[in-house]
């Protein structure tokens, strides 16, 4: 019991980080054909083995709740790439002086940064109809990243971003 209100616990302050998504797909796509997937074999997913492990893991689940069972047949496969990239400073404190008289103007300013930089990880996952050759549905999620976090929290946060990802799927027409 204490391990579950431990997850809920760290699922509660990781979900308060942004997660941001945007999709994009084929709107001539009937996504209830699509019952079985599988993943591409030569995915190189951009994470550590341990959190596509994890990831992995979060996605199956999701997807079976969907009604979307793993095939050695399938009808779609899935492919999953991701990037870690430092975000600019947002914050910024501007100091200025200035004067103008009789035609003349001048003046100095100058931003002093507040707070700190953070890594920020982008990962894409793409339905690939192999029938069709063609992708069919893309989501590009954004995320706040620590290396430094422990396995409990990259695991709840990971479940996070799956969850925020399929919250749009299948798309609404």
């Amino acid at each position: 019991m204490k391990r579950v209100l431990i997850i809920i616990f760290l699922f509660g302050v990781i979900s308060c980080a942004p997660i941001r998504v945007n999709y994009d797909y084929d709107r001539e796509t009937n996504f209830s054909e699509y019952k079985t997937y599988n993943y591409y074999s030569d995915m190189k997913t951009g994470l550590s083995e341990l959190d596509t492990k994890r990831f992995l893991e979060a996605l199956d689940a999701k997807l079976e709740t969907l009604g979307i069972t793993y095939s050695e047949t399938p009808d779609f496969f899935i492919d999953i790439k991701s990037a870690a990239f430092q975000s600019n400073q947002q914050s910024s404190v501007g100091v200025g002086v200035g004067g103008t008289g009789r035609n003349m103007g001048g003046g100095v300013s100058f931003g002093i940064p507040i707070g700190q930089s953070s890594i920020i990880r982008q990962i894409t996952i793409d339905f690939v109809d192999e029938n069709l050759k063609q992708l069919f549905w893309q989501a590009v999620c954004e995320s706040n990243y620590s290396p430094n976090r422990i396995p409990k929290e990259r695991e709840a946060q990971l479940i996070a971003i799956v969850d925020k990802v399929f919250s749009g799927f299948p798309p609404k027409k």
